[in-house]
Parts: structure tokens; C-alpha cells; sequence
């Protein structure tokens, strides 16, 4: 996709920000936005990885019933598709989008894939322990959990970089020019 960049000084913030798609005219997401975004899908791969080991677990060795499996999957499904799409209008600029990533998958997801491990650790659990007794899937799924929790911090920084912000700040002016050449100026629109 190419790229024009609007009159900004070349390397600010504003001029990487305000960098504009030749076939849409709207603005184009700086880097930091779409690093963020490739780790938000990350993060949604390495949980629907997760979830696929913990129901073979589950199913392998008979300890969830089809209606505990089918719960948490009612539940991790939706889960997973809202933060795609979150995502999806975290890149296109919209900041509410920043911030619910930031606060229910930054913090609180985050809080949920290791507050289990921490407690292990609280209560005298060893990780050589945790190591010795691990099972390939074990391996497998705490390196995914590694990787999970990884690339939600690491989006999450990416999001609330100088370069990032003046990209949201850039999305929030032009919706607003927008909204002032439809309704014309001093006049609110009302829809």
C-alpha cells in the first residue's frame, strides 16, 4: 500500500501519524499500531491454542463433562472474537478501542493467565517442581502462555507510544473536521 505523508516535519510524531492511504484518503496506522495489532492477534491465537489444550486435557483424561466444556467455550469464544475486533478499531484509530484493550485484556486478562501460576509459587510450588512433573502439553501450553501474556504487554505499550498517541490524537481531529463540514461550522449534528 503506498503512502503520502501530510505537511508535518519529516521523523515528528504528527508526520507519522497523519501519513494518509492513497486509495482511501483516510489515515493510515503508524507502526506502533500495527506492531500492536499483530500482537493483539497473537494474543487471540495463543488463547484459542490454549483453549485446544485445555479441552484435549479435559477430554483425554475425563475431567470436564461436555456441558463444563461447552461453558467455557460459550464463554472463551465470544471473548476472543470481541478482542478481534476491538483490535481491528484499536488500528483504525479509535481510542475507546486503546483503552478497553488496555484495561479488560491488558489488565484484566493478564491478571486471569497469572494470578493460577502465582498463586502456585505463594504456596511453595517450585518452578523445577512445576518443570520435572510437566507433561509435553504443559510444556507446550505454558510456553504459549508465556508468548500470551508476552504479547498483550508488549501491544500495550506499543498502543501509548508518542507515535501511537499523535495517531489517535490525528483520528480524533479528522473525525471531528468530518463531523464540522457535514453539519457546518457552529452547528451540532444531531442524529
Amino acid at each position: 500500500m503506498s503512502h503520502v505523508a501530510q505537511h508535518a516535519p519529516s521523523g515528528h510524531p504528527a508526520s507519522l501519524a497523519r501519513t494518509r492511504s492513497r486509495q482511501s484518503g483516510s489515515l493510515a496506522p503508524c507502526a506502533p499500531v500495527r506492531g500492536a495489532f499483530a500482537l493483539w492477534v497473537t494474543a487471540v491465537a495463543a488463547g484459542v491454542f490454549e483453549t485446544v489444550l485445555a479441552v484435549a486435557r479435559m477430554v483425554g483424561d475425563g475431567s470436564g463433562s461436555g456441558g463444563e466444556i461447552a461453558i467455557g467455550l460459550a464463554i472463551r469464544l465470544p471473548v476472543f472474537a470481541a478482542a478481534l475486533l476491538i483490535a481491528l478499531r484499536m488500528r483504525s484509530g479509535r481510542a475507546w478501542a486503546r483503552i478497553t484493550l488496555t484495561l479488560a485484556l491488558g489488565v484484566a486478562g493478564t491478571a486471569s493467565m497469572v494470578v493460577q501460576p502465582i498463586r502456585a509459587l505463594v504456596q511453595g510450588r517450585s518452578l523445577g517442581a512445576a518443570f520435572e512433573e510437566a507433561g509435553a502439553m504443559d510444556i507446550a501450553f505454558g510456553a504459549s502462555r508465556a508468548l500470551h501474556v508476552a504479547a498483550v504487554l508488549t501491544a500495550v505499550v506499543l498502543m501509548f507510544l508518542p507515535t501511537a498517541n499523535a495517531y489517535f490524537r490525528a483520528h480524533r481531529a479528522d473525525r471531528a473536521s468530518a463531523a464540522t463540514r457535514e453539519t457546518g461550522p457552529g452547528r451540532s449534528h444531531v442524529g
